[in-house]
């Protein structure tokens, strides 16, 4: 049981960075994706102030 009770604080930190790395993932995918729309959207504008 002692070898649980030491084990115990690396698998918590484990699963706290785990979380985090996640968070920062999805976070960067929506900042993307939310630009590439922005993108779009002045493409279009600009596209329709030419013509």
């Amino acid at each position: 049981m002692d070898f649980l009770v030491a084990l115990i604080p690396s698998i918590g930190v484990g699963i706290l960075f785990f979380i985090v790395i996640r968070a920062l993932v999805n976070a960067d995918r929506n900042e993307r994706v939310a630009r590439q729309r922005l993108e779009e959207e002045d493409a279009r504008k600009a596209a329709r102030e030419e013509g």
